[in-house]
């Protein structure tokens, strides 16, 4: 069974395992990785597991880089199959054997666990550290089969895996990831030097991914979402490998998927969980197929003035992973299947293919029950229609038609080698269609709301503006004239929409999310049609998460999935999601500005209280008192707009619906 990761007992329990186990000193392990070396010949079923183990915080905050190794030292391990592991990037390890201020490579087989080489501290966000351990595991441990694990956090096809705390959480992006196999083995597609690739870190199961992996390994598992902090099981995969050495890498991979849902679901964070299997063989197909995607979208997109507003409104619609709004930070990841599927109108020519080739190439999957939508791998959508990001992504994108694509929505415009892409596809023209803007509309106030027959809000922008539009949400403020107050209570698209159109009307029942009869501050992060989730600022014990909130259609009820921190300012998404426990003190963040003077809304603390068994979350009545709301209006390049304000006063439960001249 696995041990439930809780953080309090994690650096007494790894250092109390790891203390004594290290049989050797570092001279005699040497001697242990020469006479390896020397050996020329080795079983067809060994394996040799290298694993690049960059603690990070995750290791100096809560131990869990220790916590893996324990569960990895539960498996006794066969003569043919061994484990090495390179230490680093922590201030600080959970554990009296790992320095912090070295490298440290151990070995651990069926002797026991052995130290057998010390290098300085060096970056393990470099692709020179990679590619010196890499040669140095080829050289001193070869097997006859290979996986390869990187351990941290991850942050999608831009931000790469293994931040390395020591050093300003540098990273390694797939470029380098490419450069420093390239330099320590022999690479080909037929017969690549790897057999299984694997990310224990968030976000890294994309199609950039696999297509950088696809000449230097078989296989590649990871995972689209956000890990939870237990991550891998290592007992259990591990000892599915000693049990049977002679599994080949589709079926270690399945091992690796079945025993990561069965821990997080001991541990009760399986509710978001996605991971994958994906036969690198096989990606050539989806290559193709995922380029003609993109190609019949830029070919779409130069010729009509709708069409990024109109794929805007269905990556909104795909499972996307990470969070990707302004609070939680953007990954720009979007399930690439899920995205394909919305499109099938849209994009009908190539749509299909896409869904046939991922479900071709993508050979095992385990998924939560709020990430149904989660077909294997993932693919970069521009949410946030930043830059910088896209500049980053254009560095490692698998797709020349998508990183066009995203570079003509942003720019309006393609330079040379985009012109003459565009011409190679087909498109004889000049002059390319304008990507339309909500500055391109004459508005010079906001736009008017009026009160319909039946008491609704109504917003009527029309069709030619709502073609513009990717999406219409709208903010809620509580407002308390006595003391001056203006209170944001969130957004959400809760509202009846008519996109032919353009005619929006409010759905104001006087309701809202709370924790415990606490308002809260909700944002909708992903809106389904099983299931919406919602990011809800709060601090936790003192420090800043945001909850992770789930309103499930068919139960008609909201869950609270657990807390994590944002992505951080170098991409790194929070391996480490907490559950809520009986006695953690919770207070809730609202934006809250004042009504006479022009200052911004700015984050407060509110209520606080404690965690009980019987803690939940639910929408409540909000009362008597007065509400303004306002309709956002959202642009393919993430402008916004907003309507003119409407005011319901509720009275003994009777709601007035007014406008504001």
């Amino acid at each position: 069974m696995k041990k439930i990761r809780k953080i309090v007992f994690l650096a007494a329990v790894c250092a109390a395992l790891l203390t004594g186990c290290f049989v050797e000193d570092v001279e005699m392990s040497a001697e242990r990785a020469e006479a390896a070396s020397g050996a020329q010949s080795y079983a067809p079923d060994s394996w040799a597991v290298y694993w690049y183990h960059c603690g990070s915080n995750l290791e100096s905050d809560w131990g869990c880089a220790s916590g893996d190794l324990k569960e990895m030292l539960e498996v006794d391990l066969p003569d043919n199959v061994q484990v090495v592991v390179e230490t680093g990037g922590a201030e600080t390890w959970h554990n009296t054997q790992v320095d912090a201020d070295k490298l440290q490579r151990y070995v651990y087989d069926s002797d026991g666990f052995h130290l057998v080489d010390e290098q300085p501290r060096g970056n393990m966000g470099s692709a020179d550290t990679l590619a010196d351990f890499l040669k140095f595991c080829s050289s001193h441990y070869p097997a006859a089969h290979k996986m390869v694990i990187f351990w941290n956090h991850g942050g999608g096809s831009v931000g790469g895996a293994a931040y390395d705390e020591n050093y300003k959480y540098d990273s390694l992006k797939l470029n380098e990831f490419y450069q420093a196999f390239k330099e320590a083995f022999e690479l080909s597609t037929e017969n690549p030097p790897v057999d299984v690739v694997g990310f224990d870190t968030c976000l890294m199961a994309t199609i950039d991914t696999a297509y950088t992996f696809c000449d230097i390994a078989r296989y590649l598992v990871a995972s689209e979402e956000s890990e939870p902090g237990c991550g891998w099981y290592y007992t259990g995969w591990l000892q599915a490998l000693a049990d049977n050495p002679g599994m080949d890498g589709a079926q270690l991979g399945k091992a690796v998927c079945d025993s990561f849902a069965t821990g997080c679901k001991e541990e009760g964070v399986a509710d978001e969980i996605t991971l994958s299997v994906t036969d690198l063989g096989r990606i050539g197909n989806l290559m193709e197929a995922y380029e003609n995607l993109g190609q019949e979208a830029l070919l779409n997109a130069v010729d009509n003035p709708g069409f990024f507003p109109a794929l805007g409104r269905m990556a909104s619609r795909a499972e996307n992973y990470g969070g990707n709004t302004e609070d939680a930070g953007y990954t720009n990841m979007v399930d690439l299947g899920d995205f394909a599927r919305n499109c099938q109108e849209l994009l009908p020519e190539s749509a299909g293919a896409v869904q046939d080739a991922l479900e071709n190439c993508v050979v095992y999957r385990i998924n939560g029950p709020y990430r149904t939508k989660a077909t294997g791998l993932s693919c970069y959508y521009s949410y946030n229609a930043d830059r910088k990001d896209y500049s980053e992504y254009a560095d490692i994108a698998a797709c020349d038609a998508f990183t066009y694509l995203y570079g003509y929505e942003i720019d309006g415009a393609l330079d040379d080698r985009g012109m003459q892409y565009l011409n190679g596809i087909g498109f004889e023209r000049e002059e390319l269609a304008e990507v339309p803007t909500l500055s391109d509309i004459d508005a010079e106030q906001d736009y008017p709301v009026y009160v319909d027959a039946d008491g609704n809000a109504v917003l009527e922008v029309g069709p030619d503006v709502a073609n513009v539009l990717k999406g219409v949400y709208f903010r809620l403020v509580y407002v308390d004239e006595a003391q001056d107050m203006a209170l944001l209570l969130g957004r959400d698209n809760n509202i009846y929409m008519d996109w032919e159109n353009g005619v929006f009307r409010d759905n104001f029942q006087g309701t809202w999310g709370a924790i415990d009869g606490n308002l809260v501050y909700m944002e909708l992060i992903y809106e389904g049609s099983d299931y919406n989730t919602y990011m809800v600022p709060i601090l936790l014990n003192g420090e800043k998460y945001n909850l992770r909130v789930v309103y499930d259609y068919n139960d008609a009820q909201y869950y609270i999935l657990g807390a994590r921190m944002g992505l951080d300012a170098n991409g790194m998404a929070d391996k480490n999601l907490l559950q809520l426990t009986p006695g953690d003190e919770i207070t809730t963040l609202h934006y809250v500005a004042s009504m006479s003077g022009a200052d911004a809304f700015e984050l407060y603390e509110m209520d606080t209280f404690t965690v009980t068994e019987d803690t939940s979350f639910a929408e409540v009545d909000m009362g008597d008192g007065e509400f303004a709301m306002m309709f956002e209006l959202v642009d393919a390049r993430n402008n916004t707009t907003w309507s003119q304000m409407a005011l319901f006063n509720v009275e003994d439960g009777v709601i007035r619906t007014e406008t504001l001249d």
